[in-house]
Formats: C-alpha cells, sequence, structure tokens
C-alpha cells in the first residue's frame, strides 16, 4: 500500500522539490514585508487630515489624490510576485468643491475617522459593520468595499492592518487543522467536514497538515461534487478550497498561507472557459484592482490542472456538452492573451490559442458526459498521477 502511495505521488513530489528550489531563491531575494505598526499607521492618516487642514487654512478646496487602480499603465509583472502596482502611479482626484466627488469625498473622510478609531483602540470591524454605521451616507455596501481599498492603497497598508475585516465566502476542507486568531480550533479532517475561510487569515496559527497538495477548485457546486464522492478521502492527503468563483480577499489570502506555511504544490481546477482562466489567474498573478497587495496575495506557483481546452479533444467530450464561445467570451480570451503575465506562460497561451480555434469552451461538469464519476475516478487521479498539470 506505502509503496502505491509512493507511486501516485512521485510526479507531484518532483513538483514540490522544483517548487522548493525556486522558494529558496525568492526568499533570499524579496518577499520581505515589513510589518508596520499602529502608530505608523495613525501618523499616515493624521497626515492625510494635515493636507485638508492645512487646504482650509489657505481657503483652498481640499483634494484627495487616489492611486488609480483600474489602469494598466500603472501596473508592472515580476513572473515571482505576479501583477504589481508601480512607485508613482497615476492617480484619480477627489475634489471637496466638486457637485460629481463630493459625496465620494465624505464617504473616505467618514471611513478614515472609522478607520482611525479601530486602530487606536485596536478594535476590528467588518466591511458591513462600516456600511451599517451610515447607511445614507455610504449609499450600498459596494461604495465601502472600494474605498477601504482605496485607502489601504492610498496609505500603503495591508486591509488587515487597517482593522478591517471582510466576511468570507470560501470554503475549505481536507487534511487541515490550525487555531484562528479567537483560540477556536478548527479540524477539516473528517470528509464530512467543510469550514468557512477565516475572515482573520493572518490570525490563523499552529496550521498542521500532511496535505501532498492543494486544489482550488473555481465552483461552490464542483466543489460540493468532490466532497460528495470523498475525494479528499480517495486522495488523501489533500487540501480543497474553493473561492465560489472570483475569490474574496481572504480566500486568496488563504491560499498565500498554505503555500507559505506547507510549500506544497497548489493546483487550479476550472472550467473550460475564459472567466475559469481568469480567476485562475487571480490566484496566481493577481488582479488589477488589488496589484498594490500582490506581495501578500499572489501564488505564482499555481498550476493549472484542468479543465484544459487540449483535454476536451483528447477526451472527446462529446460535441453536445461543448458550449460555443460568444463575443463576450472571445474579448476576454483575447485581453488574457494580451495581459503582463501571458508570455511567460507558453503552455497557458497555446491552451487558450486552442481555445480560440475552436470556439468552443466547456465546464467541468461536462466531463459526467463520459461517464458520472468519470472527474473524481479517473479524470483527476489521472491527472495528478502522470502530471498532466501545465
Amino acid at each position: 500500500m506505502g509503496s502505491r502511495c509512493a507511486e501516485f505521488f512521485s510526479e507531484i513530489d518532483k513538483l514540490r522539490a522544483e517548487l522548493l528550489k525556486k522558494v529558496q531563491v525568492i526568499s533570499d531575494c524579496q518577499r520581505v514585508e515589513k510589518e508596520i505598526s499602529p502608530g505608523e499607521i495613525l501618523n499616515r492618516i493624521e497626515n492625510v487630515i494635515l493636507g485638508i487642514v492645512t487646504s482650509l487654512s489657505r481657503d483652498e478646496a481640499p483634494v484627495l489624490a487616489l492611486p488609480d487602480r483600474s489602469n494598466w499603465d500603472n501596473i508592472s509583472f515580476d513572473s515571482s510576485i505576479g501583477l504589481q502596482m508601480n512607485l508613482g502611479s497615476s492617480v484619480t482626484t477627489v475634489r471637496s468643491d466638486c457637485p460629481m466627488s463630493v459625496d465620494k469625498f465624505a464617504q473616505i473622510m467618514k471611513i478614515f475617522m472609522v478607520i482611525y478609531k479601530l486602530v487606536q483602540s485596536n478594535s476590528y470591524a467588518t466591511k458591513r459593520d462600516i456600511y451599517y454605521n451610515d447607511t445614507q451616507l455610504f449609499g450600498s455596501q459596494r461604495n465601502v468595499d472600494i474605498i477601504v481599498d482605496d485607502i489601504s492603497c492610498m496609505l500603503k497598508v495591508p486591509r488587515r492592518s487597517l482593522h478591517v475585516l471582510a466576511t468570507s465566502k470560501g470554503l475549505i476542507s481536507g487534511d487541515l487543522c490550525y487555531m484562528e486568531a479567537d483560540g477556536t480550533r478548527i479540524d477539516c479532517r473528517s470528509s464530512t467536514v467543510v469550514s468557512a475561510v477565516s475572515s482573520n487569515i493572518a490570525g490563523i496559527r499552529n496550521i498542521v497538515s500532511s496535505a501532498k497538495f492543494v486544489l482550488i477548485v473555481e465552483k461552490d457546486a464542483t466543489f460540493q461534487r468532490l466532497l460528495d464522492d470523498n475525494f479528499c478521502t480517495k486522495l488523501s492527503p489533500c487540501i480543497m478550497i474553493t473561492g465560489k468563483g472570483v475569490p474574496d480577499v481572504n480566500s486568496r489570502l488563504m491560499v498565500r498561507k498554505l503555500w507559505d506555511t506547507l510549500h506544497i504544490p497548489i493546483f487550479a481546477l476550472v472550467d473550460a472557459d475564459p472567466h475559469g482562466i481568469e480567476i485562475m489567474c487571480i490566484y496566481k498573478y493577481g488582479s488589477l484592482s488589488m496589484s498594490f497587495e500582490a506581495h501578500s496575495l499572489t501564488v505564482p506557483s499555481v498550476m493549472w490542472l484542468g479543465l484544459l481546452p487540449s483535454d476536451l479533444q483528447r477526451l472527446r467530450v462529446p460535441e453536445d456538452a461543448l458550449i460555443p464561445l460568444t463575443k463576450r467570451d472571445e474579448s476576454k480570451l483575447i485581453s488574457l492573451l494580451q495581459r503582463p503575465y501571458s508570455a511567460s506562460q507558453p503552455d497557458w497561451q497555446k491552451e487558450m490559442e486552442m481555445m480560440q480555434r475552436s470556439k468552443v469552451k466547456a465546464e467541468i461538469q461536462s466531463l459526467a458526459a463520459i461517464a458520472p464519476d468519470f472527474l473524481t475516478n479517473i479524470y483527476l487521479p489521472n491527472k495528478l498521477r502522470y502530471g498532466g498539470w501545465v
């Protein structure tokens, strides 16, 4: 049994050995992220307020300058980090004397006040708490979410250091135990146990796992199917996590935490469509809007396990299980191929170009057209055993 298990994981073990060599090089050169003290955070907020007071004392309308988090020209790419915001990036201005931006100016000032009090008192609040603090002012939860990230980027302080938390939507299961910040012990090892991803990843400690790999699953439906089929037991030891589509920051932080702690291969299982590929790229290289936190959010070692466009041809997935690409899909595919990181992944480029030529996409569930248990009992075990990732 032991020799069979060793044989099954031999390709994964080889991949881990390769990744560990790269980790040593990277750790010698970078990834040194200095913790910012509460006093320094308060000082940075006070400097912003001082600038506003100074403007008022000169009878000038105060203006806030926010780094532009939606401009690709502000982004550079480093294969060991991902997408990161450049120093001296262009900014957008929020004026206090402009009817178009006066509401946003007031919203930003309110959130600055909340954050200052949280940091000063060493207490925490969720973004939802902040919204309900003054629903009339903020108008929507989305406005709060955007402003909190804008402030984090403006102050060059990770959101968690601002003492603002977000409710997690991700789920995790498998060979994993850890302690939450409040002392709660989380044990995911039972095949029936699914835990919500913590809302305070920085506070997690005492991680214990003998997992050979982590599997990122794009969609909750696929995650639940793998749980129902006892995937974690059959391919034990492993860890599964899903962000239920486009991942929230906590799901991304958790994947990064697992990588930093365990240094085991991390695979992505996503639909063979442009949307799924983009979600995988967010885990691996980060996103445009959160590029200012790339050092703590990205995991460039993520490998694409499936569903590959080449798998559709190789496995002869029935045509009635394939879906024609829409115009929006084709535009997204062109955008992905033009991203700064595409050139560093020639195998991914080939897969995307194959999708372009075939003009079809497929969901992971399409494998059920071959056999109901094909995904769990044949596709994934063979992919993992024989190194079928790119």
